[in-house]
């Protein structure tokens, strides 16, 4: 049998398209989870804003976060994964309820403060993603640095939850808002130069992203709003 040269550039273009087919698979597989799991979790904040529930401890939260977490990665591959994803940002929604409860309570514009943060966080979402996907700029060189950064605001927040420095506080929350808008473009830009090719993954990294920005945006806009009390 004898290698014909000519077959190659066909072989090296069905090979690109099915590369290109795949991410866009991953890409639009994601956006839909992603969809079903912000309604879920907007119900599950909701009841719980409905019930008057209480906060979980610090303890249960990580407890909670990281379990969950482990559990979708080790689903990842198979049908439950999509059942574990909701899991987590059922559970994620339902802290929020407590969150939200807070601010409408205890803010003279508590509602007006919600809708700004929340409004805020789909514009950045959307301005975000719509220029990766038009530039299809690569962002995997931001990895490095992101993870460091998350890990100095992370061990800041728990600094701030102790010790009550509201500047501290409101620095970390826009540190934290920062990152968050730069892990959207990180994990975007990750999906459709196929870094990441499992959309369950996919779907639960820009929701934690998406999740962090919505709650910093609410502590900022917290600090600056007339309290009721």
């Amino acid at each position: 049998m004898k290698f014909d040269p000519s077959s190659q550039p066909s072989v090296i273009t069905s090979a690109r398209q099915s590369s290109i087919l795949a991410t866009h698979s991953v890409l639009r597989n994601t956006y839909f989870l992603l969809s079903l799991t912000l309604l879920f979790s907007a119900c599950t904040a909701a009841y719980a804003m409905k019930i008057n529930a209480q906060g979980p401890g610090i303890l249960v939260f990580f407890a909670g976060i990281f379990g969950l977490s482990f559990l979708v990665s080790s689903l990842r591959n198979s049908a439950w994964g999509i059942l574990a994803a909701f899991a987590f940002t059922g559970f994620l929604g339902y802290t929020l309820g407590p969150i939200l409860n807070l601010y409408l309570h205890n803010f003279v514009n508590g509602g007006q403060i919600i809708a700004t943060a929340l409004g805020a966080t789909g514009f950045i979402f959307l301005s975000l993603s719509a220029y990766v996907l038009t530039t299809r700029k690569d962002f995997s060189y931001m990895a490095g640095f992101l993870f460091a950064a998350t890990m100095v605001a992370f061990i800041a927040g728990i600094a701030g939850l102790f010790f009550q420095m509201p500047l501290l506080q409101i620095v970390v929350s826009g540190a934290f808002a920062l990152l968050s808008s730069g892990l959207i473009l990180f994990h975007t830009s990750n999906i459709i130069h196929g870094g990441e090719t499992n959309y369950i993954m996919a779907t639960i990294s820009i929701y934690v992203a998406l999740f962090n920005l919505f709650t910093s945006l609410l502590q900022i806009l917290g600090a600056f709003s007339g309290n009721k009390n």
